[in-house]
């Protein structure tokens, strides 16, 4: 070790003696995010833990969520403005009917679908009951602010793996818009084709569309949390509950009442066409969200 000049060696050896307890440690003490166990591995969970506070402390991340949000916001006002232009605002009203306790039972509907019994809509003298009245009523409030959390979160996944950027970000969230409007026209050119006397409307189909973006949530966040297992998991799940959500809600709706008089290759067509949207939707969600995950 280099002495510094004006000591002898006397003095050099009481100073290093001194100042030995001082000096930086030559690695930082990382201890104390886990708890001590024997053999120095990690408490279960810490990794858990450690995910969830790099994933709220990381400055890119927050600045990905507050872009992210930006973007958001400004593309939930031009989509009112232009629904104002061309849509009628009482017919866009049914779809936003709800409440607290309908959105929390949806959620759990379309997460664990299997044990729901009736899937008819109900009617009060020929008229729909909007859904805070009715569960199995399709709305547009749960699609809506899922896309909106689905692109925040989005740019949080970006920043953490430093690839956020405001094109990358805008790509994400365009292309995820744009995959649901393709698939409302596919549903609709499908009920032309297949004459399905149904009363589904551009809405309707916008709002079953839209459920995905629940599961989409779902599984990033899980693969954020958890890794690329946790993540497929997740994508399993989500996926095979919104196709049977799916199939059950389109079935109801496509072959109800009014067409079970029609011939047996129009059943057919109507049948396939409500397989062949269910079948569909995993395939969209892992599209959309296998980049953010890695």
């Amino acid at each position: 070790m280099a002495y510094h000049s004006g000591y002898g060696a006397h003095g050099a050896s009481k100073h290093r003696a001194r100042a030995a307890p001082d000096s930086p440690p030559l690695f930082d003490d990382t201890s104390g995010g886990y708890s001590s166990q024997p053999g120095g591995y990690p408490a279960p969970g810490a990794d858990v833990a450690f995910n969830v506070n790099h994933l709220l402390g990381d400055p890119v991340a927050n600045m990905a969520v507050a872009y992210g949000s930006s973007i958001a916001s400004h593309g939930k006002d031009m989509v009112h403005k232009e629904l104002h232009r061309f849509v009628s605002v009482n017919k866009l009203k049914y779809f936003f009917a709800v409440d607290t306790a309908y959105v929390a039972k949806k959620l759990g509907l379309l997460v664990f679908p299997y044990t729901h019994q009736n899937w008819e809509v109900q009617y009060s003298r020929d008229v729909p009951l909007p859904p805070r009245q009715d569960l199995n009523a399709p709305d547009l409030y749960i699609p809506t602010m899922a896309f909106i959390t689905y692109v925040l979160l989005a740019g949080m996944a970006l920043g953490i793996q430093k690839r956020f950027s405001p094109e990358v970000l805008g790509m994400c969230a365009s292309t995820a818009l744009v995959w649901v409007v393709l698939e409302v026209l596919a549903l609709l050119l499908g009920v032309y084709l297949a004459t399905v006397r149904t009363d589904l409307s551009t809405f309707h189909l916008l709002a079953y569309s839209g459920y995905k973006y629940v599961g989409m949530i779902l599984s990033v966040l899980t693969g954020l949390l958890f890794g690329s297992d946790g993540y497929y998991v997740a994508l399993a799940w989500t996926s095979s509950a919104l196709m049977y959500f799916i199939a059950r809600s389109l079935r109801t709706a496509a072959l109800g009442p009014d067409s079970m008089g029609d011939p047996a290759p129009r059943q057919r067509l109507q049948l396939y066409l409500t397989v062949g949207a269910a079948a569909f939707q995993p395939l969209i969600i892992y599209w959309l969200t296998f980049h953010l995950v890695r």
